[in-house]
């Protein structure tokens, strides 16, 4: 295994570090302000100054679609380093620099299966960062992480698919710049169960669509929010089907390779930034005749997250290394198993964090509380543990089955 960053990757980290330390952490007790402002003016989804501020630093400094290895000719293993700085401050680095999901998930999905007109109507502007888009799969009325439960129907009518169902949990919808939802249903209802779902491009404006509300999350409300929709006899040109009829799974899977190394190298980021905080609290902090860092326990604390961050992003960095040497399909049960351990180690790292800082921890006077929540939901979305777990499970169990037979 070779984790080395190439030399382009290398000079691309020591830019992504500097802009990071120049003007992303400086913003962020900004940005906080400027959210509260517009969440009082009733804007609560509206773009803060300072962010729109920060992407158009990232822009001229070539910071901008990293992730896209067409765009940026970086491997997954040099772009898994990078997205674990941004991973320090995720509410604003990923979306400064145009890599965040679902954003990023949906412009590989329109690079890899979309036509050469869906690549100048969506792909496009969405590289350009003038527009944004949701991508619209779970429902409230399924158990989501069984994917073959997705029941919004996607029927055939002439030139047109006719699109009904409720979806929510649609990240991206409530930003005023959202323009396209990518929407998964099902098609084909008597092929085989993985046959049976498509994917469309629906306009966000599309008559019948509707955003209903966007949900908090830990009483958190994302700027970009996360959106129940109804959709009631949306109508599109067949045009807008993204890949194949009945191909809705594997044209998914296509996106979640390489979207989980960003997420599990972000989560890694999350990691370091709390513990780098817990760090400075101990040293600082004075109690029971001296620094909180003399305390055995918190040195326990401090340690043990060191050495869980490390184990979680040498698993990552093997598993970017796997995609790049042999692809997603062959690297399916460590990509299962970076999105179980690389959450947990966040949590367990930011947990001990917010103890050492006590009362201060669960306030917003600093990053963790809010930090905290976004790597919990982690273990849901993108497929909850549970789901993982069992990919791994039996991808193992399959290595004896055939040795047997």
């Amino acid at each position: 295994m070779d984790f080395s960053l190439s030399p382009q990757a290398t000079e691309r980290l020591a830019q992504v570090r500097s802009f990071m330390a120049d003007l992303v952490y400086p913003a962020e007790p900004v940005y906080a302000r400027q959210r509260d402002e517009l969440i009082a003016a009733g804007r609560t989804h509206d773009v803060p100054q300072v962010l729109e501020d920060l992407i158009a630093a990232a822009r001229e400094r070539g910071l901008w679609n990293l992730f896209l290895p067409d765009e940026s000719h970086l491997t997954n293993v040099d772009y898994a380093v990078l997205a674990e700085e941004t991973g320090r401050s995720p509410f604003i680095a990923p979306a400064a620099m145009n890599c965040l999901s679902p954003d990023s998930g949906n412009m590989e999905l329109l690079h890899l299966f979309a036509t050469d007109e869906q690549r100048e109507r969506w792909l496009n502007p969405l590289l350009d960062g003038t527009i944004r888009s949701g991508f619209s799969m779970t429902e409230p009325d399924v158990a989501s992480s069984d994917a073959t439960n997705i029941a919004t129907s996607i029927v055939r009518d002439g030139d047109e698919y006719v699109i009904n169902g409720r979806k929510w949990f649609t990240t991206g919808a409530a930003d005023p710049r959202c323009r396209l939802l990518i929407v998964l249903g099902k098609s084909d209802p008597d092929a085989p169960k993985h046959r049976q779902h498509s994917m469309v491009l629906v306009p966000l404006d599309t008559p019948g669509v509707k955003v209903e509300r966007a949900l908090p999350v830990f009483g958190f409300r994302d700027q970009q929010g996360h959106c129940e929709i109804s959709y009631t006899d949306v109508r599109v040109p067949v045009g807008n089907l993204l890949g194949e009829q009945g191909h809705g799974f594997a044209v998914a899977q296509a996106r979640l390779g390489p979207g989980r190394i960003h997420h599990c190298m972000r989560a890694v980021g999350m990691a370091e930034r709390a513990l780098e905080l817990a760090c400075k609290r101990a040293l600082s902090r004075t109690a029971f005749g001296g620094p909180l860092a003399d305390q055995g326990v918190v040195r326990q604390q401090i340690a043990e997250s060191r050495m869980e961050i490390e184990q979680a992003r040498l698993l990552v960095l093997r598993t970017a290394w796997l995609i790049d040497e042999v692809g997603v399909r062959n690297a399916r049960s460590d990509i299962a198993a970076i999105k179980v351990v690389a959450p947990r180690a966040a949590l367990s790292v930011l947990d001990r964090s917010i103890q050492i800082h006590g009362g201060a921890g669960v306030t917003d006077d600093l990053p963790l509380a809010e930090i905290w929540s976004r790597a919990r939901t982690l273990r849901i979305v993108d497929g909850p543990d549970e789901v993982h777990i069992r990919t791994v499970a039996r991808q193992e169990l399959k290595r004896y089955q055939t040795a047997e037979h």
